[in-house]
């Protein structure tokens, strides 16, 4: 009976930590709808990414994953928690869905590589290459998009979607740095996923 009660706590504990990103996502999604201003050709300067890499970083590569899965359905089924408290299935036309979706592998590989390697460097390493993922993936779906079914700015091409991704890059690469240390930290007190002590 203990060993029972034991494992049910922990998928509790698991529900719990995977909600808590999943809003925390949600929050920095809409962080432009108060300052409208941080958008740049169509894109929202927002902390999504940040949290998705904290949730992938924190919470291991599935669980992590699995939060950044949440985000997207509940946004899916219409609550406004995309990017200018926006929502509904209709959001896989919008250019820059690709980005939610690639929160989940983002998240995923930010895990997996802390769960491999268990270093504070091995963390900082996993955000930067979970942003890299997320900015590339992200872009090339903006760019077909674009190309395919959205209506595109005069002179769009490949090379203009990169400019867009531009001024944001510097804050997310912060911010990814920023992940890596401060997940590192939490591991310490919240013992997620094992660390070693560097």
């Amino acid at each position: 009976m203990e060993t029972v009660h034991k494992t049910q706590t922990f998928k509790t504990v698991d529900l719990i930590y995977s909600a808590l990103f999943a809003t925390l996502i949600m929050i920095g999604a809409n962080i432009t709808s108060f300052a409208p201003f941080l958008t740049v050709g169509g894109v929202p300067i927002t902390l999504q990414t940040f949290f998705a890499i904290l949730a992938g970083l924190v919470l291991g590569s599935k669980k992590g994953a699995i939060a950044c899965t949440v985000y997207m359905a509940i946004g899916l089924a219409g609550a406004p928690v995309f990017s200018k408290f926006t929502g509904g299935f209709s959001a896989i036309l919008l250019p820059t869905f690709g980005f939610i979706v690639t929160f989940i592998v983002s998240a995923y590989i930010a895990g997996k590589i802390a769960e491999t390697y268990k270093t504070r460097l091995a963390y900082i390493i996993a955000a930067l290459i979970a942003m890299a993922i997320n900015y590339i993936l992200g872009t090339t779906w903006m760019y077909f998009a674009y190309t395919l079914w959205a209506a595109a700015p005069e002179g769009f091409s490949y090379k203009l979607a990169w400019l867009w991704m531009i001024p944001p890059m510097p804050k997310d690469i912060i911010l990814a740095i920023f992940a890596g240390f401060f997940a590192f930290r939490i591991q310490k007190v919240l013992k997620i996923l094992p660390i070693k002590q560097s």
